[in-house]
């Protein structure tokens, strides 16, 4: 089929079980294949790797007038991004130290236990509203300060974001991109609120560290503490989901590799990192060059849509060694699963920790679980992909 389609195609919700062909196909016409919307898409590791450490290539979608509002530090470039997320960083404690990441591994422990202990033989449950949607989402207002009650207001609200965050081909966008602003600005209010309830009341969470930062130049405005929040709210579990419960998919599937790592949970490390790899929580991101620039043997003009399509990367055969293959045990795994350059996943340590949590306090319970439904149901977000629900029979 004509390759100026792809995106359309890899959007399509019927792609959603399984977009690696549509991938490969990616990588056979070429690093750089333009769509009939005028984007371009990229698909190959080198390529890609190249592009995300190109300050030419910009985050902002301010730079297209997409958006009025400061966007959070995510979709930022330097210098603005490098001073938001220094200072987003903060509460986490410095880099290279065990800090409040490495402090959260014994609640992160707890957490999960409780979570499995309805998990009796016999029984179905939901892989993603049974255990790996809470897990995250409780640790994460541990982290921020917000309470476990408030979780249902957020789920409508993140929702909303993460819908308008998706990548989808021409201007279909109006509706969701409303109600993602909407969202944003209520989410936003409801935390810096939660916030200023902080403001000179000692507690161990990062909104009060935001709000009482003494030095003033350290101090995050209302609207940066407010999209900083939404953002680390969102971002601290939405990838995390998919993370755990594409893990247990492609476990369920590959049992030989199931009863590996049962046999030798000191794998479970690597193993995390090679699902980083073959079946990444985010499939995609979207830049726009500042300039034109050069790639291969294509220009890529000024203020083009650019998706990189992180996922296809991380199956490249001029990369990986039989990159279709699940190898809990490969070297040399320097995958996108978190992204790369300045904009590398910052939640990485938390995610890899509750994902090594999560899965081995499941290994056990998965021995002789089977899938209830093959292929599950997917989420309508091609960029954030996993399964909605997966249910499997205990």
């Amino acid at each position: 089929m004509d390759s100026e389609t792809l995106l359309a195609r890899i959007t399509d919700y019927a792609s959603r079980p399984n977009p690696y062909p549509l991938y490969t196909e990616l990588r056979e016409a070429g690093p750089v294949v333009r769509q009939a919307d005028g984007s371009c898409l990229v698909g190959t590791y080198y390529e890609i790797a190249a592009l995300l450490h190109d300050p030419r290539m910009s985050a902002d979608p301010r730079t297209r007038g997409e958006v009025t509002h400061k966007p959070p530090f995510l979709r930022l470039d330097d210098p603005e991004h490098h001073r938001l997320r220094t200072l987003a960083m903060r509460p986490f404690g410095p880099p290279h130290s065990p800090g409040r990441i490495d402090g959260m591994r014994g609640e992160i422990d707890r957490i999960t236990k409780e979570l499995l202990e309805p998990f009796e033989a016999g029984r179905q449950v939901d892989i993603v509203d049974d255990f790996a949607y809470p897990l995250p989402v409780t640790v994460i207002c541990r982290l921020l300060g917000v309470p476990r009650e408030d979780e249902p207001l957020f789920r409508a609200w993140s929702d909303a974001l993460v819908a308008a965050a998706d990548v989808r081909p021409g201007d279909d966008s109006a509706e969701s991109d409303k109600a993602g602003d909407q969202a944003r600005i209520e989410m936003g209010g409801y935390l810096v609120n939660l916030a200023e309830q902080r403001r000179g009341n000692p507690s161990d969470d990062m909104l009060f560290a935001f709000v009482n930062e003494p030095d003033p130049n350290l101090r995050l405005t209302q609207e940066e503490l407010a999209e900083t929040a939404v953002l680390l709210l969102i971002a601290g579990h939405e990838t995390t989901v998919n993370l755990i419960t594409n893990g247990v998919l492609t476990l369920l599937r590959q049992p030989e590799h199931l009863d590996h790592l049962r046999r030798e949970p000191d794998l479970l490390p690597q193993a995390v990192e090679e699902l980083l790899r073959y079946e990444p929580p985010v499939h995609m991101r979207e830049r726009v060059p500042l300039a034109d620039i050069d790639v291969a043997d294509t220009t890529i003009p000024e203020g083009t849509s650019v998706i990189l399509v992180l996922a296809s990367g991380s199956r490249d055969p001029m990369r990986f060694h039989e990159p279709d293959r699940f190898d809990p045990t490969r070297p040399d795994n320097e995958h996108f699963g978190f992204g790369s350059g300045i904009h590398f996943c910052y939640g990485a340590p938390l995610a890899r920790i509750e994902a090594q949590a999560a899965l081995g306090a499941l290994l056990p319970h998965l021995g002789t679980a089977r899938l209830v439904q093959d292929p599950p149901p997917y989420r309508q977000n091609a960029m954030l992909r996993g399964p909605r629900h997966l249910p499997i029979q205990l």
